[in-house]
C-alpha cells in the first residue's frame, strides 16, 4: 500500500512537466490570435469614438 503512494507522489510532479511543455506549444498561437483579437477591437473602438464625436456635434 505504501509504494502506491510513493508511485503517486512520483508521478504528479512528472505529469505536471509533460503538461506544461505540451502547453508551452499552444501558447504561442493563442498569443497571436489576441493580437489579432485586440487589433480589431481596436478598429472597432476608433470607429464607434468617431460615431459619437459625430453624435454629439450634431447635438450642439
Amino acid at each position: 500500500m505504501m509504494s502506491g503512494w510513493l508511485l503517486l507522489l512520483l508521478i504528479c510532479p512528472l505529469m505536471m512537466i509533460f503538461m506544461m511543455k505540451g502547453m508551452h506549444g499552444t501558447h504561442e498561437n493563442s498569443h497571436s490570435i489576441s493580437k489579432t483579437d485586440f487589433d480589431e477591437l481596436k478598429k472597432q473602438n476608433e470607429q464607434l469614438s468617431q460615431e459619437l464625436s459625430e453624435i454629439k456635434s450634431k447635438l450642439k
